[in-house]
């Protein structure tokens, strides 16, 4: 059964960074892409980024883009989501999701469908 545990999340102050991580554990072999979402209190949970298992395509929500990035390291089983110039409307609950790396992927990879394994979630919250 897969695991994905995120790190813990954090206070940090507008403007500022910081970096998520993201282990997997007890999966079989196969290719997985691994996305970000993140739920604010009283919204929908929203597509942040995600990674392909090459790490060679990377898909970012225009929220993000340009500040966050989403990178991965195999050798560790561990993804990383690098969060920089942090905005009050950042502030969310994090989840990691992984999934086998299909073709549907590539085009549904914003929907919360496609992936299958879901971390607890980690609190990251921006004060000003």
């Amino acid at each position: 059964q897969v695991q994905l545990l995120e790190s813990e999340g954090g206070l940090v102050q507008t403007g500022n960074s910081l970096r998520l991580s993201c282990s997997a554990s007890g999966r079989p072999y196969g290719r997985y892409a691994t996305a970000w979402f993140r739920q604010a209190p009283g919204k929908e949970r929203e597509f942040v980024s995600a990674v392909t298992w090459s790490g060679l395509r990377k898909f970012y929500a225009d929220s993000v883009k340009g500040r966050f990035a989403i990178s991965r390291d195999d050798d560790k089983n561990t993804v990383y989501l690098q969060m920089n110039s942090l905005k009050s409307e950042d502030a969310a609950v994090y989840y990691c999701a992984e999934g086998l790396e299909t073709p549907g992927l590539y085009v549904y990879y914003r929907r919360e469908d496609p992936y299958d394994a879901w971390g607890q979630g980690t609190q990251v919250t921006v004060s000003s």
